[in-house]
């Protein structure tokens, strides 16, 4: 496919309600989003790194500027006939997975387009029906926690993710434990942690969690190995999975017994697929995460989570859940029975609503082949 037309967005949508991690709060995202308009059609792709450098390294307005100085005049005109071929396109570029996936993503939306199939059965899902979880973030207080997880439970999750930070205790975790003694979740801790908190996760330890995840630094993965030897509730690792190498560096220390993989932090569904993969070889489960993405970004994360490694309720959002107006079209519906199916149409299956696009874009750039 030659690529004759590349747009890039740069969105802001606010929130229904602050997103507290270990990492700061939000009360809204920001988002890249990215059209690409080849000789087959048109896909849509959307990245949201978080607005600061707090997750991780990037951030939304750098994504945006990567797009345009480097990532679309470098596509521009090129003939991409595969998502291997558009990765090698791009490794010239160091780092700036977030930027560089909302590009992938578009791709992998007009190829599964050309080829008149979802998305989906195009990377070889096994069924539609994807089972999810619900997130929670840090409340002010225990009693607060305690009420929205009874409300998660009585919707139906099959599982709880809870967000962890230094004004959490395990205090608070003991007593979820002991107001739903068979409820299975875990906690994210976005990195917030060192070695030097070594009690505090051995008393979580005693939790039954089925995962810690992400409990040190963004980009480690040698003390995460280190801890993982002294507990016995499997580790999970999100920001330090940002490619298959690191993904294979991680299982062969004996860094985490999950993985879960974001479809943005690794560059795009093409490595997310590689990064699948190799664990399913190599025995170890994953589950896909998201950054509070519109529909057009969770359209490749629904697709990812169709595959047969997913082995844990994904982080797979209905519209309603963070935004009172979603950037894409059509909406994802609230879960049935703690599930989301994915669209059964040519593609990912979502796009941009025109007017939320024109309503919520605070920057925008277009490039042709043909000026």
């Amino acid at each position: 496919m030659k690529i004759h037309n590349i747009d890039l967005y740069y969105v802001r949508v606010p929130l229904t309600e602050p997103w507290r991690t270990a990492y700061g709060m939000q009360s809204e995202t920001e988002s890249l989003v990215v059209r690409l308009e080849t000789d087959t059609g048109v896909g849509w792709g959307e990245s949201t790194p978080a607005i600061m450098p707090l997750y991780n390294a990037e951030y939304a307005a750098g994504a945006y500027g990567v797009a345009e100085k480097a990532i679309a005049p470098l596509l521009l005109g090129a003939h991409i006939e595969s998502g291997e071929a558009l990765q090698t396109a791009l490794s010239a570029i160091k780092g700036n997975e977030f930027a560089k996936s909302a590009f992938d993503c578009a791709w992998w939306d007009a190829y599964a387009k050309s080829q008149n199939k979802p998305l989906w059965r195009v990377i070889g899902g096994q069924t539609p029906t994807v089972s999810v979880g619900a997130d929670l973030p840090v409340f002010d207080t225990t009693d607060q926690l305690i009420e929205r997880v009874g409300t998660a439970v009585n919707a139906g999750f099959l599982r709880i993710k809870l967000k962890f930070n230094r004004l959490c205790s395990y205090e608070t975790i003991a007593t979820v434990r002991t107001k739903f003694p068979d409820l299975k979740m875990h906690i994210d801790c976005n990195s917030g942690y060192t070695l030097d908190d070594i009690n505090l996760f051995k008393a979580l330890d005693t939790l039954d969690l089925t995962m810690i995840e992400q409990p040190l630094g963004y980009d480690d993965l040698i003390d995460h190995a280190a801890l993982q030897k002294q507990l016995k509730t499997p580790i999970c690792l999100d920001e330090s999975i940002t490619s298959l190498e690191k993904a294979r560096k991680a299982i062969e220390i004996g860094a985490c017994r999950w993985i879960n993989i974001k479809t943005s932090r690794v560059g795009g569904l093409t490595n997310a697929i590689s990064i699948h993969d190799y664990c399913a070889q190599n025995g170890v489960p994953i589950w896909v995460g998201g950054m509070l993405e519109s529909t057009v970004g969770q359209g490749c994360s629904l697709a990812l989570a169709t595959l047969g490694n997913v082995k844990y309720p994904s982080d797979i959002f209905p519209s309603s859940r963070f935004y009172k107006t979603d950037l894409g079209s059509p909406e994802i519906a609230e879960p049935i029975a703690s599930q989301i199916n994915a669209p059964d149409i040519p593609g990912h299956g979502f796009a941009p609503n025109e007017q939320a696009l024109k309503r919520f874009a605070i920057d925008s750039t277009s490039l042709s082949t043909h000026r």
